[in-house]
């Protein structure tokens, strides 16, 4: 593909020769040589039918076993009164997932392998081995989702689970990235089952829409709350999201020609998020008011078997599937965003286009990730309790970093060229990673020394909130000071959609100010304590201190 006026970009980078060709979608083909322009309606519609995909399966596998257990628990604990949090996420989830599906289609390099080349091999080594911790202890949960489901439906646990994680990975293993789409759609096609399940539970429409308006739950703990809002932030924006989306991009072979295409395809999924985890919120809320049961949230099993009892054994079934349909779904978007990453920095082949045999790394990863995973939940006495707490630590201590690289690379001219982020949108972002660390150091202040009451936690948000002002005025200081220059290489705005970036062997090396090499030096040491605090307090809580 012709690309821009200098000659370096005539080549792209991508590292996978099955990542160029025909966009093959669930519902429809590109081919590679179309670039007819699209006027009419018709085509438009067609265009997206066949690039939808990324942005949805990575927004509805976000409403994974987690989701579920998080939501399900503001609902039965504190009735409606936290839903305005999920409208706060909105914009939070659209600009991180922004930033990534641009960083997949104009580059064709995966997350990882783009941190690695341009910040060094410790933060490419980082960035991978926090990942598969992550993803692996995640997975975990998404199987304990599954178990959950399959006991209130009377199913016998562990060989539904052993079956399920079967099924999952030969779904991912057919060497079809068209057949394993399809399967996403209809697995996406039966999260839906949770709009019936909000008609039979028929929460108050009143109590829903109050539930939007900011504020706390009257009467309740304040350092309490704010965990559980830290564990809605940490569920609906994750880590594992920003590696998935940018590297099914690229296997999906998306360019920036149909970049609004693919903006359009993260829209539509982010709704379908929020209206389920309006449901999931809503629906406990309404059934469990008025109870015995309300305020005493135990697990995503509990939640199933007090709407089988409160609103009828067809309400609890259809909560019990959507919980496994949901961990399905999860359970193989988490795999692949591990497989996606170890294949990007090892220079494996690492595409749902190629059969087995031709990619055998990228496929035994994801295979023995989630067959050990799927053995660890069915082992009696495994500490399921302990490893959903360190998912929930993990994902706060380390989005802030992930955010930050997603920032930086966001920012690199040698990497996005002419589709590098806009100044208002770095101001946005910024803010947004400054509210992330400053709930990061909660979430692991609340681990680490498990009786923090609300005042340490509001001194902690205020102290964050200074700090983060006086840093932003700070650089806005420094850029109005700074001489504007011109860029002798700047591509006209007109030449955007066919502008990808050159093989990675001829970029620039990147230039990182005084500021930012310093801000990362910072990140490096808060991550070291941070990480060695919350494993010392996990070895605690394992032998019951």
């Amino acid at each position: 593909m012709t690309t821009t006026n200098t000659p370096r970009t005539q080549q792209h980078a991508v590292l996978d020769s099955a990542h160029v060709g025909n966009i093959e979608g669930a519902f429809g083909t590109i081919q590679l040589d179309d670039t007819a322009p699209r006027t009419k309606l018709s085509a438009k519609l067609r265009t997206l039918v066949a690039i939808v995909g990324p942005g949805l399966i990575v927004m509805v596998g976000d409403n994974d076993a987690g989701a579920f257990g998080t939501y399900t628990q503001a609902g039965q604990n504190y009735g409606t009164a936290l839903l305005w949090v999920l409208l706060l996420l909105v914009p939070v989830l659209y600009v991180n997932q922004e930033m990534v599906l641009r960083l997949g289609a104009v580059t064709g390099v995966g997350h990882a392998r783009l941190i690695l080349e341009r910040f060094g091999k410790f933060w490419g080594a980082f960035s991978v081995i926090d990942l598969f911790i992550l993803n692996a202890l995640t997975i975990i949960t998404e199987f304990l989702g599954i178990s959950l489901g399959l006991s209130y439906l009377g199913l016998p646990e562990v060989p539904g689970v052993i079956i399920a994680a079967v099924v999952i990975v030969a779904a991912v293993s057919t060497g079809s990235f068209r057949r394993f789409e399809r399967l996403c759609m209809f697995l996406i096609f039966g999260s839906l089952i949770l709009v019936p399940l909000a008609f039979l539970a028929h929460p108050s429409a009143a109590e829903v829409a109050h539930g939007f308006i900011p504020g706390f739950p009257p009467g309740a703990e304040l350092s309490t709350v704010m965990l559980l809002i830290i564990g809605i932030v940490g569920t609906t924006v994750a880590p594992w999201q920003l590696f998935f989306q940018q590297s099914y991009i690229i296997d999906k072979r998306i360019t920036p020609r149909f970049m609004n295409y693919e903006k359009a395809d993260l829209w539509i999924g982010i709704v379908i998020v929020i209206v389920g985890a309006t449901i999931l919120i809503a629906v406990p809320a309404a059934v469990f008011a008025g109870t015995p049961e309300f305020g005493n949230f135990t697990d995503a099993g509990g939640v199933a078997a007090g709407i089988g009892k409160y609103v009828g054994r067809v309400a609890g079934i259809l909560f019990a599937i959507a919980l496994i349909d949901a961990s399905i779904i999860g359970a193989a978007a988490v795999g692949l965003s591990t497989s996606y990453a170890l294949g990007d920095t090892l220079g494996l082949k690492h595409s749902l286009h190629r059969k087995v045999s031709d990619a055998k790394g990228f496929y035994a990863a994801f295979a023995g990730l989630l067959i050990v995973s799927a053995i660890i939940v069915v082992i009696p006495g495994s500490p399921l309790g302990l490893i959903t707490v360190g998912v929930q630590v993990l994902a706060g201590v380390l989005l802030p970093s992930a955010t930050v690289f997603l920032l930086l690379l966001c920012n690199d001219k040698e990497v996005l060229g002419p589709w590098v982020n806009g100044r208002r949108l770095n101001i946005f972002t910024s803010a947004v990673i400054a509210v992330l660390v400053i709930l990061s150091l909660v979430l692991t202040a609340s681990v680490i020394f498990p009786d923090i009451s609300g005042d340490q936690i509001i001194m902690i948000l205020v102290a964050g909130a200074v700090l983060s002002m006086l840093t932003g005025v700070g650089f806005a200081v420094a850029r109005v000071r700074r001489p504007a220059r011109s860029d002798p290489d700047e591509v006209p705005r007109s030449a955007r959609a066919s502008w990808r970036m050159p093989p990675i062997a001829l970029l620039n090396p990147p230039k990182l100010s005084t500021g930012r090499r310093l801000g990362l030096s910072v990140l490096r040491i808060y991550l070291l304590i941070a990480m060695i605090l919350v494993i010392v307090r996990v070895i605690q809580l394992a032998l019951g201190h």
